[in-house]
């Protein structure tokens, strides 16, 4: 027996098999996230589970309207509005018709802002959605229209105005009439207001230009994401003009929140809870205290 047992031939180890680079390249592009804070990586499924928030170090990624739309209003409540409404190219730039062509194919959108009504905990709003995956959401006519339409529709309602933005300004390739669109929805805004209208603006990364210059910073509430840049001309411009050197966070959320130019910077986890509260004290007359 034990002449038997010392005998015996020790079974080889398995070793797990080096991929090739044929191999490697075989794996699916997209399945891993390196997250640009704080250099982890994330599979990208749990990431969109999480809202796209950095589970390590609490990065909000930014999302696009439909996301927005499901991971806020209330399930099957999204009713959209003027959905066909498309741009012309009033002033014949070039190549402007084909790149909007192709972003309606790659965002399957027609414009950069998604609007209509819906619920948020059971209180019905009016909603404008911004989509920085179109033209940068880009402020043009269409955009400026479809806005101000939500504003009506909201003063027509008698319900809460809820906007998000995500921008990089006023559209280039339309010009002043794309500046227009500053003054338009602002009048929109004031005249909704001035009925006893309430106006929630959550800015979202990055908003910037004509629209942090207009709609965007008209809210009876102004709130951001966390991180999100915010703000009308470039840093570097800033600085030439300034002859100054600007500080790190400089037109971050948090450096608008702590300089007075926000009501509230909330985690995306919280948006939902937070802004329910605001709506609910609204409809019974209450006031809010940060």
């Amino acid at each position: 027996m034990l002449k038997e047992l010392f005998n015996k031939k020790p079974k080889k180890k398995k070793y797990a098999a080096i991929p090739s680079e044929a191999a490697k390249q075989d794996v699916p592009e997209g399945i891993m996230t390196k997250c640009p804070g704080c250099k982890k990586i994330i599979y990208t499924r749990e990431l969109a589970k999480n809202l796209k928030v950095c589970f390590h170090c609490g990065r909000h990624y930014p999302m696009n309207a439909r996301e927005r739309i499901q991971s806020f209003l209330d399930e099957g409540s999204f009713e959209e509005i003027d959905a066909g409404m498309i741009s012309e190219n009033p002033l014949g730039f070039p190549e402007y018709l084909e790149k909007i062509e192709k972003d309606r194919i790659k965002t399957k959108m027609n414009e950069a802002v998604v609007t209509g009504t819906g619920t948020v905990n059971g209180i019905k709003v009016s909603i404008a959605i911004m989509d920085s995956t179109f033209r940068m959401g880009s402020m043009g006519s269409v955009v400026g229209e479809k806005i101000t339409r939500a504003v009506e529709k909201a003063g027509e309602l008698g319900v809460p105005f809820i906007i998000f933005t995500a921008s990089g300004g006023a559209r280039m390739q339309e010009g002043v009439l794309s500046l227009m669109q500053m003054a338009k929805t602002s009048v929109a805004l004031k005249r909704f207001s001035d009925n006893g209208g309430l106006i929630i603006s959550f800015m979202t990364h990055p908003t910037t230009g004509g629209v942090s210059a207009s709609f965007a910073s008209l809210g009876d509430y102004n709130i951001a994401e966390p991180g999100a840049l915010i703000g009308f001309a470039g840093r570097r411009i800033i600085e030439q003009t300034i002859r100054e050197e600007l500080p790190e966070d400089f037109q971050t959320a948090e450096f608008l929140l702590k300089h007075g130019q926000l009501d509230a910077v909330i985690d995306r986890h919280e948006l939902k809870g937070q802004i329910g509260i605001i709506l609910e004290l609204h409809q019974r007359g209450g006031e809010l205290v940060w």
